[in-house]
This record gives C-alpha cells, structure tokens and sequence, in this order.
C-alpha cells in the first residue's frame, strides 16, 4: 500500500485527492494547505485523512511513500526539493518548475535520491491521445508531416503566468507523445493587450530534424472556445477535436501523390488522394484515475512513469525559450534537450 500526501488543496487538488483515495494500492494519509476552510473540506469528505498547514509534517512522517504537489509553480522546485530530500517519491503539478535550470536540478535531485519523479500531463493519459500514438506508429500513417494545434477560449487570464505557461504546456505536452521526434527549435510572437500584464495570446513554431514542422496557437481572447488539433501524414491524417462529446478523433485517407515519373516531367505531378473517414473507439475512463494508477504502479515496479522528470525538463525548456523568443520578437531559440 502507498501512502501518499496531497499538498494544495485549490483548484486541481480536490480531484487528486479524490482519484488517490479511489486507487487500487493507495492510501489517502495526508492533505497539507494553508488556508483552513480549504482543510474543513478535507475533514467533511475524508475524516480519516490527516491535514495539517505545515507541509514539512507530511515530510517527517516516515511512513508516507510518496507526495503530490499542487501548488503555484512558483513553489514546485522547492517543495519537490524537500520531498526528494526526505525520501518521498514525487508528483508535480505542470509546468514542473518556473525555470529550465531548476528542471534540470529537480532531474538529479531525483536520480541521486533514486526516487520517482512525475510530472502531471494528464492530456498524455487520456483515451484519445494514446489512440493518436497508435494510429500513428501504424505503417499505413506513413511520414509525419505536420502538428498543427489550436487551443483558445476567452480567458482566464492568469497573473503569474503567460498563456504559453498556463494553455500551451497541454499541446506541447501531447506533441512530445505523439511525435516520433524531438523538436530542435522554436520560435514565437505574441503580445498582452492587458497594460502590465503577460501574454494573453501567443503562436509557436517548431523546427524538426527534416520536414517535420509543428505549430501551436494559444489565446485568452478568442469568442469561442476551440481545442483542435491536426496532424498530417503521407498515408493518413488525424483531427483530434477534445470538445467533442464522441467523436473526439476522426482518421481521414486524404493526402497528396506524387508523380516521379521523369517523362511526366511536363505533366501535373501532385495528384490528390480522398478516401474514407473513420472514428475510432477510444477509451473514455478518466485520464487522471489512469494516471494515478500508472504512477502507484510505477513505484511499485521501480519503473519510470511516461510523463517522467526527462518529459517536465523538456516541457519547461520549451515553455521558457518560446516566452524568451516572444521577449525577442520571434527570434529562432535553439532548444538542449532535443
């Protein structure tokens, strides 16, 4: 049995501790926040579950296994920091930390405390996106060509964060799944049309080894809110629409040929193929319930989780260099952990 502690009790730790207590092999033991009505909510749902507002109780409790963080970015390095240095096994919120060089010292504080370190891209556990990587690794997808994402609504605007932190790290996140490559390098442009605030809308371009590009748009200032993706292949073309209650992927047999033909050299030599569309069945169970089973598992197998601190470290990296990229308008960022 794992016991686990849940420190952050705001918006996304009610549903982390909900999915702890109703996993195989878990034990909800411990829910640390600052704020006391927020606990008071604790106690009434789960009055066997300990609380407390001083994380460093659920620490120094040498029977708890393992801590989940949910807390402003801002605090992950440094509480991830301590859990590593107590002994825990470690669950972070994304982005994993508020910088690149603090990613990669949560890397080998981990690797040196021979702990797991995980990193919450739920988008990654979800039925759809695992479907997406399968039909992708088929032969009949063919050569990648394009990522193509849009992510946009009408708020909520943050104030610690830009919209590349705060929408585009669920995009960039699945990309890196799904994709049989590593980005070399980005750039982007965006603006805020808040006074003194950050970024309320941003596009971002990835550069590939080859002819691989990727692009992700993210926006506070839409009307409608849109959460669509396209990837293209040789063989096979996918649109990923999150927002739709069933038909979440459609695969089409659409793309273009090629005439290589050299005595077709005066004729037309791009032919268009349009063959069927198909929705495939994909599993709708909770993306979270499945993950925090992943994770337990993990630990119980010595295994490295999918969304481990190598995939936090590569996300950060993107994050803060298309924000440095914007800072510079639109200058290519070369990116480390390609």
């Amino acid at each position: 049995m794992i016991r686990v502690g849940v420190i952050g009790y705001g918006y996304w730790g009610p549903n982390l501790v909900r999915n702890f207590s109703e996993a195989p092999g878990c034990e909800m033991a411990y829910v640390s926040d600052l704020r006391a009505p927020r606990l008071d909510q604790v106690r009434k749902r789960y009055p066997a579950v300990q609380t407390t507002t001083d994380h460093r109780d659920i620490l120094n409790d040498a029977s708890v296994d393992a801590v989940v963080i949910a807390t402003p970015v801002s605090t992950h390095f440094e509480l991830a920091s301590q859990a590593l240095a107590a002994g825990k096994h470690v669950w972070v919120e994304k982005p994993m930390t508020a910088t690149f060089d603090e990613a990669k010292r949560l890397v080998d504080l981990a690797a040196k405390a021979q702990r797991l370190l995980h990193v919450d891209h739920t988008f990654v556990y979800t039925g759809a996106v695992r479907k997406i990587k399968d039909l992708m690794s088929a032969d009949s997808f063919g050569e990648v060509y394009y990522y193509d994402s849009t992510r946009v609504n009408l708020g909520l605007f943050q104030s610690d964060v830009n919209v590349i932190w705060d929408l585009a790290v669920h995009d960039v996140s699945i990309m890196d799944y799904v994709l049989p490559a590593r980005p070399r390098a980005v750039f982007a442009a965006g603006t805020s049309h808040v006074a003194g605030g950050p970024e309320d809308m941003a596009h971002m371009t990835f550069y590939f080894d080859g002819n691989l590009v990727g692009h992700v748009n993210v926006s506070w200032l839409s009307p409608v809110k849109i959460r669509r993706t396209l990837i293209g292949g040789s063989g096979k073309m996918i649109m990923y629409d999150d927002l739709e209650p069933s038909e979440k992927i459609k695969v089409y047999d659409k793309g273009i040929t090629l005439n290589t033909d050299p005595a077709a050299v005066y004729q037309m030599k791009i032919g268009y193929r349009s063959g069927d569309m198909w929705a495939p069945q994909i599993d709708v169970g909770e993306a979270l319930q499945d993950e925090v089973r992943h994770f337990a598992d993990c630990i119980a197998h010595g295994a490295e989780p999918i969304t481990d601190g190598h995939a936090g470290l590569r996300m950060v990296e993107i994050l803060e260099k298309a924000s440095l990229s914007v800072r510079e308008r639109g200058r290519v960022v070369e990116l480390e952990t390609a």
